[in-house]
């Protein structure tokens, strides 16, 4: 892991990590609003069960949270996952109704808790980009005799 990144991943495995956590236990209620907001958006996940989804959701992020966590874990593939995570939470934002002032990618105050993902995902590109330039310049200094 490199030692510029340790803040970030920190601060964001941390994050998701625990929110993964408090998804494990949640209830039936928790299940069925979360279900129902990500099938609205992604509709192949209406034939999951809440319960099913929400155990899926919790997994998901318990394991992109720990990837970031795990030094043994290369930027490259911390990035790739917290991108993709977000990726899907962005989504999620754009396209559910009321979370966006009309017309405009700013947040309504119901959209608030949600748009804040576009944060992740500029850090998981952000270490995607580390991680692939990283490995860029050591096979170019492979190839290329110093002077």
């Amino acid at each position: 892991m490199n030692l510029r990144n340790l803040p970030t991943r920190l601060a964001v495995g941390a994050f998701v990590l625990h929110s993964g956590i408090e998804k494990w236990s949640g209830d039936e209620g928790t299940a069925q609003a979360l279900h129902g907001m990500a099938s609205g958006t992604y509709p192949v996940l209406k034939d999951l069960k809440p319960t099913t989804f929400l155990s899926a959701l919790s997994a998901g992020e318990m394991a992109v949270g720990a990837a970031l966590l795990a030094p043994v874990v290369s930027p490259t593939v911390a990035g790739a996952a917290l991108t993709g995570f977000s990726g899907g939470l962005m989504g999620l934002y754009w396209n559910t109704p009321g979370l966006r002032k009309p017309g405009t990618p700013w947040p309504t105050q119901d959209g608030l808790g949600v748009s804040k993902d576009v944060w992740m995902l500029g850090i998981g590109v952000g270490l995607l980009l580390d991680g692939l330039t990283r490995g860029a310049k050591k096979s170019a200094t492979k190839v290329l005799p110093s002077s």
